[in-house]
């Protein structure tokens, strides 16, 4: 089949490389274009550009997808497929390929529809998530949708771990939809709607009012980004994993405190600082870090209410 491909960061790599792999004939790939990075701002190219330019296919970087509308009408794509692309995608684009725009959503629609489905599946405390082949429409993630799987959350499943395996789930459900497309007609979401907002770092920050098993959701969520972090007179401290535990009996009531063992205190129970990251320095395990510290009384800054994370 004959398609375009519209998708940007590393989630979006694998299925370009399975479409290729399985025979697409795929072209033009669309992604964002190259930005800034690092100290020295140099520019630098998306992950599924990289990846393109290594199978030798032809890229395109809009500003706007609306520029792009001639290049995926003269390619002579049936369908273009859309991973994680990063814009709005305007009518008069949708209207290009003869069947249309079909979207990698990871999540089962209409829950969780936008930019960070997979966090906010995890900072929910859903007991499930999935991964849709949808149409795209002018809305946000409105579309009819061809076949959708479903997966459980892991108790102690990151972010990052939930999201390949997603990404691995939604490659194998579009490779085996595309050849059908022409035969299956998309039936409407239905359901009440939910929203993942874009992932703001200040809701990630730790505050021990909060009870652990939130906490230790909020963890799993930004792990790998945006990262849950707080600060100990006044160096940040990143919290890589943890996980709840019942609150420690030497420090009962004492919210903020952090044990011996690296447990912090919480509203309800404790949370083990299992991995966490000093302001400068390497990943350690959480009571190596406390011990390191050589101090009998060890308490995390409070966090000021504007930046008290939210969980669901």
């Amino acid at each position: 089949m004959r398609l375009a491909y519209f998708g940007t960061p590393l989630a979006a790599v694998a299925p370009l490389r399975a479409l290729v792999a399985a025979g697409h004939d795929v072209g033009p790939v669309v992604t964002q274009p190259d930005r800034k990075r690092g100290r020295g701002s140099a520019l630098v190219a998306s992950p599924v550009k990289r990846a393109a330019c290594e199978l030798g296919l032809s890229v395109l970087t809009p500003a706007r997808s609306r520029e792009v509308v001639d290049e995926v009408g003269v390619s002579g794509a049936e369908v273009a497929v859309v991973v994680a692309f990063g814009q709005l995608l305007p009518a008069e684009l949708l209207a290009v390929p003869p069947l249309g725009f079909v979207n990698v959503h990871f999540s089962l629609l209409p829950r969780w529809r936008g930019a960070a489905p997979v966090e906010r599946a995890i900072l929910a405390g859903d007991a499930e998530t999935g991964v849709a082949i949808m149409a795209v429409d002018e809305g946000l993630d409105t579309g009819a949708i061809y076949a959708e799987t479903s997966t459980p959350i892991g108790a102690d499943e990151t972010a990052g771990e939930l999201s390949a395996r997603l990404v691995a789930l939604g490659t194998e459900l579009l490779l085996a939809t595309l050849p059908r497309l022409r035969e299956i007609t998309p039936r409407p979401q239905t359901g009440t709607a939910t929203y993942a907002t874009k992932l703001q770092p200040a809701e990630f920050r730790l505050d021990p009012h909060q009870p652990a098993d939130e906490l230790a959701r909020l963890v799993r969520a930004a792990n790998p980004r945006p990262g849950a972090w707080c600060t100990l007179t006044g160096r940040r401290l990143k919290v890589l994993r943890a996980a709840a535990v019942p609150e420690p009996t030497d420090l009962a009531g004492s919210v903020g405190s952090v044990d011996d063992a690296g447990v912090l205190v919480t509203a309800s129970g404790g949370l083990a600082l299992t991995e966490v990251q000093p302001e400068g320095r390497s990943a350690m395990t959480g009571s190596s870090w406390r011990r390191g510290l050589h101090d009998d009384a060890v308490r995390i800054d409070p966090a000021p209410p504007s930046d008290a994370p939210s969980a669901s």
